[in-house]
């Protein structure tokens, strides 16, 4: 198994940074790897909810079908699954001084052959965790501060 970890501080309200990250449909925004990502069914994202993403990684295009399975106040937990990988995302969240500490880890199980991509792997994860933390970063640094302070919404 292949994991990469990525902590940083935000200048967002931690639920406002929940409230954005638990929509995957979201990477298309932040994560320099995915295509497209697009939810399957509608109404309120719960647990259950699902989205196709469809990644380019090393050249090679993978479409998975990812599910929220955690959606908690401090922790997002999505599941991506096919044939070749199973990919475990898991976002914790908590208040600091100032904002929001982020930690994403991600644990990718590659399956049969695709098992021998798995060193590759690593060293291409890690570079895509280094551009996903700054693109991140960005978009939730332009989120509101304070979801109770009516300024800070008007600021974002």
């Amino acid at each position: 198994m292949t994991a990469v970890v990525r902590a940083f501080v935000v200048t967002a309200a931690p639920d406002a940074v929940v409230g954005y990250l638990k929509d995957f449909g979201h990477t298309n925004e932040w994560d320099p790897s995915t295509r497209t990502t697009r939810r399957l069914g509608s109404g309120p994202i719960v647990v259950g909810t699902t989205w196709h993403n469809e990644s380019r990684v090393l050249g090679v295009t993978t479409e998975l079908t990812y599910s929220l399975v955690v959606a908690e106040s401090d922790k997002i937990v999505f599941i991506g699954r096919n044939d070749s990988a199973t990919s475990t995302d898991t976002i914790t969240v908590r208040p600091v001084e100032g904002g929001t500490e982020v930690t994403y880890h991600v644990d990718l199980e590659m399956h049969g052959v695709a098992k021998l991509a798995a060193p590759v792997m690593k060293i291409e994860l890690e570079k895509l965790g280094n551009e996903v933390t700054t693109r991140l970063t960005e978009l939730l640094n332009s989120l509101p501060r304070f979801l109770s302070d009516p300024e800070s919404k008007m600021e974002a």
